[in-house]
């Protein structure tokens, strides 16, 4: 199998109706002439004159991997009323797809991608020159380089460990993964298949590359070492049998793990992984979500959140200036380009944005950081190993 369509797998089945002559608003039509290669030398321009192209071209289209695009529209309106943007919220591994078959076809497609799977973007995207980076000359020293490139970063996210805080209100029930491969938690852990979207194939994945932890963790908590059975290859992958075995739930979404596990008014809910920073949802949706932590060897995953600008992008002034928008503003919160990423969960990657006080430290959150170039190389194999024990 080719390698890109591997790494993509995760999505092929969700997209494939959506990639043949699919088209948004605002973008060129499919089969237009190509746009002449662009040669302008961006970080030459200063804001202002980012700005006057960007009115000229009057209009941004971004794909995002994120509902909270819809705030970031109304705020880049509000500060450029003369640029309309034009937002599509769809998750990174359709939006991966997208991307990468809309390129080949030479079809209409985005100015601005916003997307995590990082593994993905660097060995596909970037690879093929579908995505080219961008980074506003203003943060060259405030925004470190691991987040400079291969594409800036506006924040950390996560995939970790969820409970619901009001059924335990003492912390969290889980101490060790292990424990949820036991009898107590049977059909009670819910995650979003991890060979339907990518950032849960990222979690396990890193659970395979960290498998010296994941043997420590198991002999810690069984009081033995841990004996592989036959054909699984190591420790983080032997979790993920034992965990399906144990009647995991996989779901499709990730909004159906956080209403399992955070609906509040049960008496015994499940735990289950996905973002901590969907906590901030708990008082519109009725739930208590909270993230599990002090959990060995980890509780998840952290990866960053990519800006990048699309490869012949029809509005590459406006591209750019929206890039500079949500990397946010010169406060020490970020201002209305950063306010929806300003919550518990997500770790501004700027280090003169101060994180919101009621979130935990990052290096208190006891998650692994994901590399995206040694998560690409192990990914394909694990998504494989998964499909034979589902």
């Amino acid at each position: 199998m080719p390698a890109t369509s591997a790494r993509l797998r995760p999505a092929l089945t969700l997209l494939l109706p959506l990639t043949l002559g699919l088209g948004l608003a605002g973008c060129a039509p499919a089969g237009a002439d190509a746009t002449p290669e662009d040669t302008t030398d961006w970080t030459a321009l200063d804001h202002a004159e980012l700005v006057e192209r960007a009115e000229e071209e009057g209009q941004v289209t971004v794909y995002a991997f994120t509902s909270r695009i819809a705030a970031i529209e109304e705020s880049f309106e509000a500060e450029y009323p003369g640029i309309d943007v034009v937002a599509s919220d769809i998750s990174s591994s359709e939006l991966i797809t997208r991307l990468a078959s809309e390129h080949t076809a030479g079809t209409a497609t985005a100015d601005v991608a916003y997307v995590s799977d990082a593994p993905v973007v660097v060995t596909e995207l970037l690879a093929d020159g579908v995505l080219t980076p961008y980074l506003p000359a203003r943060l060259a020293d405030s925004l470190p380089q691991e987040f400079q490139e291969p594409l800036v970063a506006n924040r950390l996210s996560t995939k970790v460990l969820m409970y619901n805080e009001d059924a335990y209100p003492d912390g969290s029930p889980v101490t060790n993964l292990w424990e949820l491969t036991e009898q107590d938690w049977a059909g009670k852990v819910v995650l979003v298949d991890p060979n339907v979207r990518g950032d849960y194939l990222d979690l396990a994945t890193e659970m395979s590359l960290r498998a010296d932890e994941m043997a420590a963790a198991y002999a810690d908590h069984f009081g033995e070492e841990l004996a592989l059975e036959d054909g699984v290859p190591d420790a983080g992958l032997q979790f993920m049998k034992n965990l399906y075995a144990n009647d995991a739930v996989l779901v499709d979404d990730t909004d159906t793990v956080n209403a399992a596990v955070g609906a509040t008014g049960q008496d015994d809910p499940p735990v289950g992984f996905t973002s901590y920073s969907d906590r901030r949802d708990n008082e519109d949706e009725g739930w208590a979500l909270q993230v599990a932590d002090g959990v060995a060897p980890a509780n998840g995953i952290v990866f960053p959140a990519y800006l990048g600008v699309t490869a012949n992008a029809a509005n590459p002034a406006a591209a750019r200036l929206l890039i500079d928008h949500m990397m946010g503003d010169d406060s020490e919160t970020g201002g209305p380009g950063f306010e929806p990423f300003y919550v518990a969960g997500d770790y501004p990657t700027r280090t003169d944005v101060v994180a919101p006080d009621d979130a935990l430290p990052l290096d208190e959150l006891g998650a692994w950081q994901i590399d995206a170039e040694t998560s690409a190389e192990r990914r394909d194999d694990v998504a494989d190993f998964l499909l034979t024990i589902q």
